[in-house]
């Protein structure tokens, strides 16, 4: 009970002076937002808390359809001998979930951290890529009883049964949901910053405290214009991040301090996904101390010129740069 009395000291703080008490925060600081979180998401959250401003994990979004989900995955390991840290993976297309789901506790068995995003498709229209940028009402959709609210509920189900499975495997799972909120393509963006937040806790208190997903660090992915307008709250967020497709390998410092600002350092801070991976060096000189980053699927790695071959196996060499092989045993790492 006192890691929730601790996160909810620190909102209390946060709505009663408009500022953050230093004793809150550093109760908060490597403390998970779920207080019945299980043993091995406390052990790879203590990791991670560890290891930030020390390291930053590689990471590699996977694609599930063309040449297969292992097209990114052998292409790193042919090129560098190693494997990502991190893997991506995303509940987008129903018919693969169970697939996902097989993929992320292989990756977490094999010592690797699997994180899932989800390309909610419009729930009164379908799944899909397209369908997630189609406007969906998410104010009526939080009014009990409206067409809305049950496709919402109904979507949010189904969703549960999959990380329920992952939960019962007990593996653990970096949660994306909701990712590059504060920009207008996604329909759980197009309806501002205050019916957002009370999406997130809505599926939050859902998944928690109804169906039990203890297994579940929740990773709240901006764009690159972080606000903390948009920020649900310290209790209910267990690492904060965003993105930028830019066009260069620089370290986003820019990026790094608007998501800083907001939680300063009692949340990691991690670049959700990205295009070109930032040169280690610069972003060591930065300060811009990323927990991970991961790159998007097919041409972004494989293309040879957003990230070209050389480039690759360079980082994947450097010190700063953790591989798979380079983790701890994580299911027994002291929480």
């Amino acid at each position: 009970m006192a890691k929730d009395i601790s996160r909810r000291t620190v909102v209390a703080g946060l709505a009663a002076t408009g500022l953050v008490p230093a004793a809150a925060l550093a109760a908060a600081r490597g403390t998970l937002s779920n207080p019945k979180a299980s043993a091995r998401a406390r052990s790879l959250y203590a990791y991670l808390n560890a290891v930030w401003g020390r390291h930053t994990l590689t990471g590699q979004q996977e694609s599930m359809w063309g040449h297969g989900t292992r097209y990114e995955l052998d292409y790193i390991q042919d090129l560098t001998g190693k494997q990502p840290a991190v893997l991506g993976l995303d509940y987008i297309d129903p018919p693969q979930r169970s697939g996902v789901n097989e993929r992320a506790a292989a990756w977490y068995a094999g010592g690797g951290i699997p994180t899932i995003c989800w390309h909610w498709g419009n729930p009164l229209v379908g799944p899909g890529y397209d369908n997630s940028k189609i406007y969906f009402n998410a104010y009526a959709a939080l009014q009990d009883g409206t067409k809305e609210n049950k496709a919402l509920m109904s979507d949010l189900e189904d969703i549960a049964y999959y990380l329920g499975r992952l939960r019962d495997a007990d593996v653990p799972v970096l949660w994306r949901p909701f990712h590059e909120f504060t920009g207008d393509w996604f329909w759980w963006g197009k309806c501002g910053p205050r019916v957002f937040k009370a999406l997130w806790v809505k599926m939050y208190d859902y998944f928690t405290h109804e169906k039990g997903l203890d297994n579940l660090i929740w990773v709240l992915g901006y764009t690159k214009d972080a606000s903390p307008d948009w920020f649900p709250g310290l209790a209910y967020v267990d690492i904060i991040g965003a993105d930028n497709y830019v066009h260069d390998r620089g370290p986003m410092k820019d990026m790094y301090d608007r998501v800083h600002a907001i939680t300063g350092d009692t949340l990691p801070i991690t670049m959700h996904e990205c295009g070109p991976i930032p040169d280690p060096g610069r972003l060591q000189a930065s300060g811009a101390h990323w927990l991970w980053f991961l790159v998007w699927h097919t041409d972004f790695i494989r293309d040879g010129k957003t990230n070209p071959a050389d480039w690759i196996k360079a980082v994947y060499a450097s010190d700063w740069y953790l591989t798979r092989d380079e983790l701890p045993d994580l299911k027994t790492y002291p929480a």
